[in-house]
């Protein structure tokens, strides 16, 4: 008798405390990405320094993305064609390019996700009421990593982490997305931004 009445304080607190919502399945994320055609949001970026800047993000899957950042940042970064491009305003020359599949953002731009593919999913945990999913490139981890996190049921990407291969790691938080609104491919060109700019290309 003792030993329950011992216990029920500890049962009455249990109880009381809200419940953690379960960790989100692989499967449900992955279907999640693939259904996302395009989306557009805000978003705050929080660099590797610490500076933090602001902007409008627009996904059209697969392969393409374009950060567009806000005042007084001079910088524009687009990827499509399998490259990503950086602009930056400040400069007299073309923009920066590189391969789409170095960066561990083309994780979630490939055509289908899955996340349950084999060394994709380094880490997949819940946090509250968020379910985080740090993944790689599985023939390429030295690219870095991306960790996903995201809210739900209903499942929905609230924000994610770039760590690319020099160790850095960039935080992109995210506004409401605003999912399925039709976007032109002109957004994602990058010969078409740089001749608008007016420079040559590289």
């Amino acid at each position: 008798m003792m030993k329950h009445l011992a216990l029920a304080p500890a049962l009455i607190l249990a109880l009381a405390l809200p419940v953690a919502a379960e960790k989100l399945p692989l499967g449900q994320i992955s279907g999640y990405l693939n259904a996302m055609t395009t989306a557009q949001s805000k978003f705050t970026q929080v660099n590797d320094d610490g500076s933090i800047t602001t902007g409008t993000l627009y996904i059209k899957r697969p392969g393409r993305v374009r950060f567009e950042y806000d005042p007084p940042e001079a910088a524009l970064v687009l990827a499509g064609a399998n490259t990503v491009a950086v602009f930056d305003n400040n400069s007299n020359t073309g923009p920066t390019t590189y391969p789409l599949e170095r960066t561990p953002l083309s994780i979630i731009l490939a055509a289908k996700v899955d996340l349950n593919r084999a060394r994709m999913v380094t880490g997949h945990r819940e946090d509250g009421n968020t379910t985080a999913v740090t993944t790689q490139d599985p023939a390429h981890p030295e690219y870095g990593s991306l960790e996903l996190v995201f809210t739900g049921p209903p499942v929905e990407l609230r924000q994610w982490v770039i760590t690319d291969d020099s160790g850095a790691r960039t935080t992109v938080i995210l506004g409401a997305l605003d999912i399925g609104l039709p976007l032109s491919d002109n957004l994602f060109n990058i010969a078409l931004t740089e001749s608008q700019t007016g420079r040559d290309q590289r």
